[in-house]
């Protein structure tokens, strides 16, 4: 299966116009961003645990991050509620479940040999930082290899126009993200290409993961 496997084009969807496809695990389904491979492959997904729901225990052989929407997301290490970011490097493995149901941002198997510690950080305790430009605030999450960010935007703040070199990856968590492209409210996915550039804003304010510097091939 392939979805989205072009790197060199920019991609945008809003998660919330794109079917719900069962897992192999009763329970869980995914709504899918992009895919290379059938049930083992490296994604980019939507994953949606119904209350009680679980997944048999597995190896992640080339890592995971997970950022948890909503509800609460466990395993046998812990409980992970809404907020959470979560890094499995490659070769971990885990049982994951939730007990009363949740909603999941998840890239699986792009991570390499410079992520080797397992990390989780609760980003509504954890610690923002001014960013470039008045009005943004930045919250450092992987802090192995090539990082990924969550980023806040205050309402009416206005970034520089720049390139993204290795591209960019952004998803809307809440709020709406613009550019001078279009309009992205939580939900939308933007990935953008090598030495793409753009000019983001948000006139409402938003808050977005980012990623960048990974799509180099």
């Amino acid at each position: 299966m392939n979805i989205n496997t072009d790197y060199s084009k920019r991609v945008v969807i809003n998660h919330h116009d794109l079917p719900w496809i069962p897992s192999p695990e009763s329970g869980i389904e995914r709504r899918m961003l992009e895919r290379v491979g059938d049930e083992v492959a490296k994604a980019t997904s939507i994953v949606r645990y119904q209350p009680g729901s679980k997944f048999q225990s597995h190896t992640h052989e080339y890592g995971e991050e997970i950022f948890v929407l909503d509800g609460v997301f466990s395993d046998e290490a812990g409980d992970y509620p809404a907020g959470t970011y979560i890094m499995n490097p490659p070769g971990s493995s885990h049982a994951p479940r939730s007990e009363t149901g949740c909603t999941l941002f998840v890239k699986l198997r792009h991570l390499g040999a410079d992520q080797v510690q397992r990390e989780v950080l609760n980003t509504a305790t954890a610690n923002w930082y001014q960013g470039m430009v008045p009005g943004l605030t930045v919250m450092p999450l992987m802090q192995q290899g090539t990082g990924s960010t969550l980023v806040r935007w205050a309402p009416q703040t206005y970034f520089n126009p720049h390139k993204h070199y290795g591209g960019e990856e952004i998803f809307v968590v809440d709020g709406v993200f613009e550019d001078e492209h279009g309009r992205y409210p939580a939900g939308s996915w933007i990935r953008s290409p090598h030495m793409s550039m753009h000019q983001p804003f948000s006139k409402e304010g938003c808050t977005i993961f980012v990623k960048t510097g990974h799509l180099l091939v």
